[in-house]
């Protein structure tokens, strides 16, 4: 195995970032971290090629950890996943339903799986995350207790199903960036083609009165879709604040220049850093027809 064909995540084997993983890059030879910041290392330190970490959910909002470390972490985004979460009942071999007591998993997971665990009669017990309750399971080996996990994690362990897409809201969907040492910017889409070009950068502005009204106002006179700006604070300090975006457009397209320029114009002097230029995932295309957005 050499390092080119390893992806890292943060968690245990079986969890929802292994899966994803594996789903985008199947050939590739999955690497598990106990952090974040290990995974970020791991791609830093020549372990891993590619690192691929969730950023936001459907129902849960975002990872506020990976917002942080994004900008600092050295890495550049090459891509995007959108990982449809298929929650699964698992338990030991010769298990039934009838005869649980207790389900564990992440508090994440059991929050979005709580009318199964309700009908079920089940005590909820939290747990650092979904693979590593999965794996408490199958150590245990006691028919009454099950976790709330991945198919993979079924494999993994040697768990059944007992249940399958036990989740609460069908939208259930995590967003995972893909991260690597050197960034991979696409070339400019044909006129036509329907290709679209996610730009994601971070920025901060001047703490003067509508500062932040002015360094967006680019971005509308440009014609220039943003489909996410969050805010968070950076170095303990109410009065500095850090905006994460994501625009639709290539930096080298006339419109998204002009509108970066007027940004950088209005922002700190140094504070506009771009973090990936990437093809925008279908899902979002997919997303916006059933919205009636097309």
């Amino acid at each position: 195995m050499t390092t080119s064909n390893v992806i890292a995540f943060q968690g245990l084997p079986g969890a929802y970032s292994d899966l994803s993983c594996r789903t985008v890059f199947p050939e590739m030879t999955t690497l598990p971290c106990a952090t974040f910041e290990d995974a970020f290392a791991a791609v830093r330190e020549g372990r891993a090629a590619l690192a691929m970490i969730p950023v936001e959910n459907s129902i849960a909002g975002r990872v506020a950890d990976n917002h942080h470390l994004l900008p600092e972490g050295g890495l550049h985004i090459i891509g995007e996943h959108f990982q449809r979460v298929n929650h699964q009942l698992l338990a030991p071999k010769g298990a039934t339903l009838d005869g649980l007591k207790t389900v564990r998993s992440h508090i994440q997971a059991l929050s979005q799986c709580r009318n199964m665990t309700r009908e079920l009669g089940l005590t909820a017990i939290s747990h650092a995350d979904t693979a590593g309750a999965a794996a408490e399971i199958a150590k245990l080996g006691d028919p009454q207790h099950a976790a709330i996990a991945s198919s993979l994690a079924a494999d993994i362990y040697g768990l059944d199903i007992l249940k399958s897409g036990i989740e609460d809201a069908e939208h259930n969907t995590t967003r995972f960036l893909i991260l690597a040492r050197e960034p991979k910017i696409p070339p400019l889409p044909a006129e036509g083609s329907g290709g679209t070009i996610i730009t994601t950068f971070v920025f901060r502005v001047r703490s003067v009165p509508a500062a932040l009204y002015k360094a967006l106002g680019g971005f509308a006179t440009n014609g220039i879709n943003m489909t996410k700006l969050e805010s968070y604070m950076v170095g303990g300090h109410f009065t500095q604040t850090q905006f994460y975006a994501d625009v639709e457009g290539h930096p080298e397209e006339r419109s998204l220049r002009l509108a970066l320029e007027e940004l950088a114009f209005f922002a700190r002097a140094g504070e506009v850093t771009i973090l990936g230029v990437y093809p925008a995932n279908p899902f979002r295309r997919q997303e916006s027809q059933r919205l009636g957005e097309d």
